[in-house]
């Protein structure tokens, strides 16, 4: 929360123009810098239940004056491992590593050079009874007691950071914290492995599935090499080979004998620490899961914790958490410091040293992560780990980046103040209208054998990043994909909070995944192409992906206890789609398209009802009829 008028912020804006040419290159001197201005060193600390952290220590050679701690824990390696390799940057950006900061990285237990067992996604305990009772908030702490009492030169500030899984770890330091810890900036941070990453509301990610051995494989003793293994498809079309693969039973072959492949392992049969038999065995968002979650643990966090958030509007990843993350802790913690950053960035984008800033085919600008990390990052941890520390800081309490006019905007709150929800209805005859027309039903076919494509590129990805700007065209001329659309704007129109899908659908079958894609059409007139787009594809009539989500039916009324849907009979389903800040300007087309396939994005739904989708047989997999009624809307938080 803040409590000030951000008037010489909103000023410093104007700066985003800054010439990128300066910004972008990049002198030998630059490359070394690290190793010519840092003394390194090697280290472990051990957890109060004797275990030994592998902890890497950048400190400045200038020994002239304090400096305060920036600590990152990873389950990603601290690499590279040797007292006299160092990393070519150090430290949330360059801004931070040339000012003169000590940089600490960390191995978290049971990776890489750390000791310990791994728990993908740790639960937390709230009431630890005594030393054997470790979560990764008694790590945090741990750590950055031992560094502020043993690291020389030091000033007594500690701040974390982290993206992605490491801005999990940076969310979890700010829970039971260390009295010198002063300021988090969790990024991209994962808050609950049922809606980040590998599932969405309930739906099994599959583009995921082959970097699932990285959070799953075990070892037993530190080592400073990967002991992991990808699976090899042997392809480039991910679509074919999933479509040519069947059920998600088919799939356990990849990962039989991923544990036998390591002759140093000694362990037993059963595998259920392997994260593929974790998300098998858990298909429901059981105590496993609502154990692993961090958001429902950020009700009371430590006041002396400053906290900025940071994600990306087409984070494939990660969108959930960051959003997620700063909603609750300002909910729940009214007097502390907490803010929210969020610009046209995928996932990590704004830690990019390039200038040139471009979601898959889609253009935003110049400098857009270099004017971030050094007007907003820098001056957050300078501002608590150096300054006074106290609310004004000089920064918003919303920075956020409206990815239609392509332009930064401040607010004093998140959704802003000056927002109202308007509802649009899923008309016939294609129509998005603003009041329900008479009620019918919409039908289309969803064949098992044909599923929408969530991308029309040939390709095999880890993850998925590039098809949150991608050009809808392809999939609003199929059969199975629904589209509705607002007549051409006579004016703006600014969408600026969450989004609620209230669908009134029937299916054929007893199940059914339901996916809705927000779209802003552009102009059909010619519209100036970038250098990112796509060789086939043109900005004249382009259509935009601004948001999409997908809710596996069964989930409709509960993550937890799932059910059929009863043959043909009208059913409501909520699909709540993330955050957006986004401007649908005059002239364009505000345009929702529903389809029950989105492949191989997430997993083939077998549309009719089994418990756990991941033991499904051929023998389940049905073509099946969905009707989407008229009465269906959309909601929307409009910006006045």
């Amino acid at each position: 929360m803040r409590k000030f008028t951000f008037r010489v912020f909103a000023i410093a804006l104007s700066l985003l123009t800054f010439s990128c040419n300066n910004s972008n290159s990049t002198t030998e001197q630059e490359e070394n810098y690290a190793q010519e201005n840092y003394d390194k060193i090697e280290t472990t600390i051990t957890m109060r239940d004797g275990v030994k952290l592998f902890t890497t220590v950048y400190s400045p050679k200038d020994k002239s004056k304090t400096h305060p701690i920036l600590l990152q824990r990873t389950p990603y390696s601290v690499r590279p491992y040797g007292a006299d390799k160092f990393r070519k940057n150090i430290g949330p950006n360059k801004h931070l590593m040339k000012e003169g900061n000590i940089i600490v990285y960390q191995d978290v237990r049971g990776r890489w050079m750390s000791e310990g067992t791994f728990d993908n996604m740790r639960a937390y305990i709230p009431n630890k009874k005594d030393s054997t009772y470790v979560d990764e908030s008694s790590d945090t702490y741990d750590t950055i007691d031992w560094l502020v009492k043993n690291v020389e030169n030091n000033n007594g500030n500690v701040g974390t950071w982290g993206i992605s899984y490491p801005g999990f770890y940076s969310t979890y330091s700010t829970i039971d914290a260390h009295p010198a810890l002063k300021a988090a900036s969790p990024q991209a941070c994962i808050g609950d492995f049922f809606f980040d990453d590998f599932h969405h509301n309930g739906a099994y990610l599959l583009s995921y599935f082959r970097i699932t051995p990285l959070f799953g494989t075990p070892k037993d003793t530190p080592t400073d090499t990967a002991w992991y293994k990808m699976p090899k498809l042997n392809t480039k079309d991910q679509y074919q080979f999933f479509l040519d693969a069947g059920p998600l039973s088919n799939l356990n072959k990849y990962y039989q004998n991923e544990r036998l492949d390591n002759p140093n392992l000694e362990l037993n049969d059963k595998s259920d620490d392997f994260f593929w038999e974790e998300l098998k065995e858990h298909p429901n968002y059981d105590e496993v899961w609502q154990s692993k979650g961090i958001i429902q643990h950020l009700k009371k966090i430590n006041s002396h914790v400053a906290t900025m958030v940071v994600g990306g509007w087409f984070d494939a990843e990660d969108l959930y958490g960051p959003l997620e993350t700063y909603k609750t802790i300002e909910k729940y913690n009214k007097e502390n410091y907490n803010t929210l950053v969020f610009g046209p960035w995928s996932h990590g984008q704004w830690a990019s040293s390039k200038a040139k800033n471009a979601v898959g085919n889609y253009y935003f600008g110049d400098s857009i992560s270099l004017f971030y990390q050094e007007n907003t990052e820098t001056k957050f941890f300078n501002h608590f780990l150096k300054g006074k520390g106290d609310e004004n800081s000089g920064l918003p309490e919303a920075y956020v980046y409206d990815t239609g006019k392509k332009e930064w905007k401040t607010y004093d709150t998140w959704p802003p103040k000056n927002s109202k929800k308007k509802h649009f209805y899923l008309s016939d005859n294609q129509k998005l209208t603003s009041s329900e027309e008479k009620e019918i039903g919409v039908q289309f076919i969803s064949n098992i054998k044909k599923p929408v494509p969530y991308s029309e590129d040939i390709k095999m990805v880890f993850t998925p990043r590039k098809y949150m700007t991608d050009d809808q065209r392809f999939s609003a001329r199929r059969s199975d994909v629904l589209v509705y659309e607002t007549e051409i704007l006579n004016k703006d129109l600014t969408l600026a909070g969450d989004i609620l899908a209230k669908l009134q659908v029937a299916t054929t079958g007893t199940a059914a995944d339901w996916i809705v894609k927000v779209i802003d059409v552009h102009p059909t007139d010619p519209e100036e192409n970038n250098d990112n787009i796509q060789g086939h594809l043109k900005m004249s009539n382009y259509h935009l992906l601004v948001r999409s989500e997908v809710m596996r039916g069964k989930f409709r009324n509960s993550f937890t206890y799932p059910e059929p849907f009863i043959p043909n009979k009208k059913t409501e389903v909520a699909i709540k789609l993330q955050d957006v800040f986004h401007t649908f300007k005059k002239g364009h087309k505000l345009q929702v398209q529903v389809q029950s396939t989105w492949f191989p994005l997430i997993d083939l739904n077998p549309q009719t009802y089994v418990d756990n989708i991941f033991k499904a047989t051929e023998e389940d997999f049905k073509t099946q009829t969905h009707t989407v009624f008229t009465s269906s809307s959309i909601e929307f938080s409009v910006l006045k």
